[in-house]
């Protein structure tokens, strides 16, 4: 099966000079945790989470109404094609250990978002449930 397939299409996404406040209210309307980050020519720079905003901006002390997305964002940001096979989708989840990619045209413009949850729900119930093994490999909380 393809990502197509199986993908939310019709992602939003945040600009970096946007405060944090206001990609926390976008999150909330939208009822989703990720937000993808794009520049001015709609290229994606980053990604910004609920996650992001809570470690790198409130734990810190930053003030959400003026701190900018750019401040919490990750620029490393994990991608698929929408042709590509969802077992294709799953290696990559697994290899860089996340929950959910990007989907891209071939001309690389945004066309949605596929998550572990998608796939356990088109009948990867198995892949998934390795997937989510890997990415969820235990770490040593720091003291």
């Amino acid at each position: 099966m393809k990502l197509k397939d199986i993908m939310t299409p019709d992602v939003e996404c945040v600009r970096p000079r946007d405060t944090l406040q206001e990609a926390a209210r976008k999150m909330k309307s939208l009822d989703v945790g990720p937000m993808p980050v794009c520049g001015d020519d709609d290229k994606i720079i980053g990604m910004l989470t609920d996650r992001d905003i809570t470690i790198r901006a409130t734990a810190e002390g930053l003030d959400p109404k003026t701190t900018k997305v750019q401040d919490a964002m990750s620029e490393d940001v994990v991608w698929c094609f929408e042709d590509e096979d969802t077992d294709a989708a799953a290696k990559l989840m697994q290899e860089r250990q996340v929950r959910r990619l990007l989907v891209m045209s071939r001309d690389k413009r945004l066309v949605g978002i596929v998550s572990l949850g998608d796939l356990a729900t088109e009948g990867k119930k198995k892949q998934a449930g390795e997937v989510l093994q890997d990415v969820s490999e235990p770490s040593q909380p720091r003291h």
